[in-house]
């Protein structure tokens, strides 16, 4: 007997299309005939496993991201894995590219004022800022025009012919010397991009001068000028314009070709020259002496937008018009500038420059530590840019959910920066190797709750007498002042069991950065009245004045409590003779160079004056003189002042001597009508007494006179009282002897013509 073994091939074919969602896996059994329909001992089992199409990329790539600001650091994939459908690849390399460019000056960053920021970074004090915010002090950059800014920064527009900027020479004079710091904001493309008139198609384009300066030393001058030429930033220094040659210092910076806000921080310490773009080193392409050139004019000046030439400039420190002797060409400048400072002396360590450019929001690695063999993370100094480079697909995607922005200010400015996800892989098989489209998303920043900063602890009167205003310390304004900032945030009830919601108010440790006090209505008259300030506390605690008669307003990156302090040591003080009855202050904070203000507290300050002072005759009828000639002052009795056309200015103690008068006549009446009723009364009982006892009648032989107590007083103003008789010279009064009740009357009985009077 021989076996055989038969070996059935076939074909499976299905009727329907296999949907591996409806079902993964189809199992069937197989019969086997041979030729004589004898039947295989056994049957075969067909199992089909259908497996998913599949589709190279990223999986769970969410479109959009909610930031709620002082989260920290947040994830922004992490669900996100890498498909390559068993691909063999040796390197994948993936660019997260997060934009801020149009948030701030290139993202969002501390809404300080750029002193504020100096001071925060610890840099060294004594710049000198050259773009001042347009006063009557600083008229320089009147006119500037401005652009808006979202971090409530002051950015100025240059076209470098009517919009140009000349420094007085009182400030140049302080940055003078061949060490220095120069830091500016600058971004290309201002009010007006186009090339000037004169200058011909094809020809070669002209330096665009940032600023240009000749200040003098010691016993010469020394010349410097920071210019931009094509993609070139350039340094032209000379150190001497009698004697030394000029050396020229060149970059080539892609920065200064973009539209973009760049910081420059450029440190001479002749004949070092050091130059940070964005907080990072450049070192200069190209150092090279430019050959015969003519020396500049010796004539101190700094002029912000362009440099010497055919340029006239009106110069507004003193209303002339600048002729300057040409030097090289007419360069000019088509540029947005803000926050231009100079600082003489030494330059700021590296520390203190990236502190200043250094960004509160941008992409960062979670743990480092658990980063996997073999993988690689690369960030941008402005940390815009995250490269994440690896050679394993599990560890790859490990580290792609590790990315997270963060964002460190806790009002971080609100709004949309787009997501950028590109990826590029490496195959063994470049021909078969897997191709991934750029992914776009977008991150959104919500509104952050806004702070509630509240001024309390000082009543709305302050009463003190007029005496302490006018001596040499003043009265302070705001001894009890309590600063307060809150944050309130809704409060999830339900989850605790509670219906509704709530809001929660927590009380947060704040900086704040300027304060105002500001009298109402009229200013402040410096010949009568101040505001005193410890001017030396500001200085040490790093704080800045401005000091008018319309306002005070402290300035200044600093907590709460040193403006507390500050702000209870503020005295008000008034010159002899000068008090009033009443004025007004008003008192308000903010933070976040105004982006958040608090209430405002307003104080009324009472002066009380004594009362030997309103009855002075001479006070008295001066009042009487000041309240009958309105012509003088005019204007609504309001309360008890008297407005002249100054506003807050009263007429001292005239309205209250008339309501005074006025109450003192109306008691005199009163005394009179009681007096008058008892003596009536008391002449009808003497009547009475007489009939029934004529002993007791008294000797009217004699001369009697009654005087009346308020005789004097009713002359002196003027009153006239009918007495009906009762002052008569020859009438007797009669009256009980022993009736001693009425002490108030003085009664002169005469005895003779020569006898003295007796009193009772």
């Amino acid at each position: 007997t021989r076996w055989y073994t038969v070996v059935v091939c076939g074909n499976i074919k299905n009727t329907e299309p296999l949907d591996s969602k409806r079902q993964r896996v189809h199992s069937f059994w197989v019969t086997a005939f041979d030729c004589g329909k004898n039947r295989a001992q056994a049957d075969a089992q067909v199992i089909v496993t259908v497996k998913p199409s599949c589709k190279p990329g990223w999986i769970g790539w969410t479109k959009r991201t909610e930031y709620t600001p002082g989260s920290g650091s947040i994830p922004l994939f992490p669900n996100l894995h890498l498909e390559a459908c068993e691909e063999t690849v040796w390197n994948i390399q993936a660019t997260v590219e997060l934009q801020t460019g149009h948030i701030g000056k290139g993202c969002d960053r501390d809404s300080y004022s750029d002193r504020s920021v100096r001071r925060l970074c610890g840099a060294v004090r004594g710049e000198v800022d050259l773009l001042p915010p347009p006063s009557p002090a600083t008229n320089w950059t009147a006119v500037l025009p401005t652009l808006p800014s979202s971090d409530s920064s002051l950015v100025f527009s240059f076209n470098g012919s009517t919009h140009v900027a000349v420094v007085p020479d009182s400030v140049a004079s302080a940055v003078s010397g061949d060490h220095f710091t120069l830091q500016l904001w600058m971004r290309r493309g201002g009010a007006s991009t186009q090339p000037p008139a004169n200058q011909a198609r094809g020809t070669r384009k002209e330096e665009e001068t940032i600023i240009c300066s000749t200040v003098k030393n010691d016993d010469s001058y020394s010349h410097y000028s920071l210019s931009v030429h094509g993609c070139r930033l350039s340094l032209f220094y000379w150190p001497d314009v009698s004697a030394a040659r000029p050396v020229k210092f060149l970059w080539k910076l892609e920065q200064v070709c973009d539209s973009e806000w760049h910081h420059l921080s450029l440190s001479v310490q002749f004949p070092s020259v050091t130059l940070y773009v964005d907080g990072v080193t450049s070192d200069p392409a190209l150092i090279h002496d430019n050959g015969a050139i003519p020396n500049p004019a010796p004539h101190q000046r700094l002029v912000i937008g362009a440099c010497w030439g055919n340029l006239t400039i009106k110069d507004l420190s003193n209303s002339s018009i600048i002729t300057i002797v040409p030097l090289v060409t007419h360069l000019q400048f088509v540029w947005l500038l803000s926050g231009v400072t100079v600082r003489p002396g030494n330059v700021e360590p590296h520390s203190v420059v990236e502190c200043l450019y250094a960004c509160r929001e941008g992409l960062d690695f979670g743990d480092l530590e658990t980063l996997g063999s073999g993988m690689k993370v690369h960030v941008n100094p402005s940390q815009s840019v995250l490269v994440l480079e690896g050679d394993d697909i599990e560890s790859f995607n490990r580290a792609v959910q590790q990315v997270t922005y963060r964002n460190s200010l806790r009002f971080a400015t609100p709004g949309v920066r787009p997501l950028k996800l590109t990826t590029s892989l490496r195959c063994f098989s470049e021909e078969s190797c897997l191709s991934l489209r750029q992914l776009e998303g977008y991150l959104v920043v919500l509104q952050p709750d806004a702070p509630q900063i509240s001024l309390s602890g000082v009543g709305p009167h302050l009463a003190r007498p007029a005496a302490e205003f006018e001596g040499p310390q003043g009265v302070p304004l705001f001894p009890e002042l309590r600063i307060v900032c809150s944050l309130s945030h809704a409060v999830n009830t339900a989850a605790q069991g509670m219906e509704g919601g709530a809001l929660m108010s927590d009380a947060v440790a704040h900086t704040l950065d300027g304060c105002e006090v500001q009298p109402l209505g009229e200013e402040l008259n410096q010949e009568r009245e101040e505001l005193l300030i410890d001017m030396e506390a500001l200085k040490e605690r790093g704080l800045d004045i401005i000091n008018t008669t319309a306002y005070i307003a402290i300035t200044g990156a600093e907590s709460i409590s040193v403006y507390e302090d500050v702000l209870r040591s503020i005295r008000y003080r008034l010159a002899k003779g000068s008090a009033r009855f009443e004025r007004r202050f008003r008192l308000s904070c903010s933070e976040m160079n105004g982006r958040y203000t608090s209430n405002e507290l307003t104080l009324e300050v009472n002066f009380l004056h004594s009362l030997d002072s309103l009855y002075h005759p001479s006070h008295l009828l001066a009042s009487q003189q000041q309240f009958l000639h309105p012509s003088h002052h005019t204007g609504e009795l309001s309360g008890h002042t008297l407005p002249n056309p100054h506003r807050n200015s009263v007429v001292p103690g005239a309205a209250t001597v008339i309501i005074m008068v006025c109450v003192g006549f109306l008691v005199v009446m009163v005394i009179l009508g009681v007096f008058r009723i008892r003596s009536i009364h008391r002449r009808g009982e003497g009547a009475r007494g007489g009939s029934k006892e004529g002993s007791n009648q008294w000797d009217d032989s004699a001369l009697t006179i009654i005087v009346n107590p308020m005789e004097t007083y009713e002359n002196r103003m003027g009153i006239a009282t009918d007495m009906e008789g009762e002052c008569d010279d020859e009438e007797e009064v009669v009256d009980s002897p022993d009736d001693t009740s009425d002490d108030q009357r003085i009664i002169i009985k005469k005895e003779g013509r020569d006898s003295a009077p007796r009193r009772y």
